[in-house]
C-alpha cells in the first residue's frame, strides 16, 4: 500500500494500465499489417521524412522501402518519435472504424475516478506518440477516458530511461518531483524518476516480465495507492 501525499500521478501504459499482451499481441501486429497500406495512401507525409531519419537514410524511393524499414524499427524495438507517429497514425484508422479497442486493467477506471474526485492530477508519459496515448484513451473498453488526464508526454520529452526527461516533466507540470509519484512497470524508467526527486511505485500486474530487484515499492492493483 502506498499513501501518495503529493499532487500529481503519472502512469505508463503498457504493463501498468494496459496488459501487455494488448499492445504487443493486438497494437503493434495491427501497425506492422496496415502500415504498407497507409503509406502508400498518404506518400508524402511528413511523418515519412522523419521515420526515414529514423532509419537512417537520406529518404525513401517508394512506400515498399519505408514498409521495411518500419519492420525493422518495429523489430528492434526501436523507441524513435517517426516509427510511434506512424504508428499512432495507423492506430487511428483503427480505432475509428472499429477494428480496436482499448483493453484496461479492471481497476484502472475506479482508480482514475477516486483520484479526480479527490483532487489528484494524472498525466501520461510513454513511449507511444500523444496522439497514440489520446487515441488509446479514447477508445477503452469503458469509453472516453481523455477528461481524466491532464497531459501527455512522448519520447519528444525525451527517453524514458534517462533521468532529464522526468525532470522536464516535474518543471511542464510546476511542481516539485517530489510531489509527482510516477507508476511503471519497468525499473530502468523508476529509476531514472527516482534519480529526479520523484515517487516511484512498480506495477506488478498479470502477464509482465518479473521485475530485477529494486527499492521501488510495488503494487499489484492502483487499489493501491491511496491519497493522504
Amino acid at each position: 500500500m502506498i499513501d501518495f501525499r503529493g499532487r500529481l500521478i503519472l502512469l505508463d501504459i503498457e504493463g501498468t494500465v494496459s496488459p501487455l499482451a494488448f499492445v504487443h499481441d493486438i497494437m503493434f501486429p495491427y501497425a506492422r499489417k496496415h502500415a504498407a497500406a497507409w503509406l502508400g495512401a498518404h506518400w508524402g507525409h511528413e511523418v515519412i521524412a522523419q521515420l526515414a531519419r529514423d532509419a537512417g537514410v537520406e529518404s525513401f524511393r517508394n512506400a515498399l522501402e519505408a514498409e521495411a524499414a518500419v519492420h525493422r524499427l518495429m523489430d528492434a524495438d526501436a523507441k524513435v518519435t517517426g516509427l510511434k507517429q506512424l504508428q499512432g497514425l495507423v492506430w487511428e484508422q483503427g480505432f475509428r472504424c472499429g477494428d480496436l479497442r482499448s483493453t484496461l486493467f479492471d481497476d484502472v477506471v475506479p482508480a482514475l475516478d477516486r483520484w479526480c474526485e479527490n483532487g489528484c492530477e494524472i498525466r501520461i508519459y510513454s513511449s507511444g506518440s500523444i496522439h497514440a496515448q489520446k487515441l488509446f484513451f479514447a477508445h477503452t473498453i469503458a469509453g472516453d477516458l481523455n477528461a481524466r488526464f491532464s497531459g501527455f508526454y512522448d519520447t519528444t520529452t525525451g527517453s524514458k530511461r534517462e533521468t532529464a526527461s522526468y525532470a522536464a516533466i516535474a518543471a511542464d507540470c510546476g511542481l516539485p518531483a517530489h510531489e509527482i509519484l510516477f507508476v511503471s512497470d519497468l525499473v530502468d524508467e523508476l529509476n531514472a524518476a527516482q534519480s529526479a526527486g520523484m515517487l516511484t511505485a512498480l506495477a506488478d500486474r498479470p502477464g509482465n516480465k518479473p521485475a530485477p530487484p529494486s527499492g521501488h515499492p510495488v503494487i499489484q492493483s492502483f487499489a493501491e495507492i491511496t491519497l493522504a
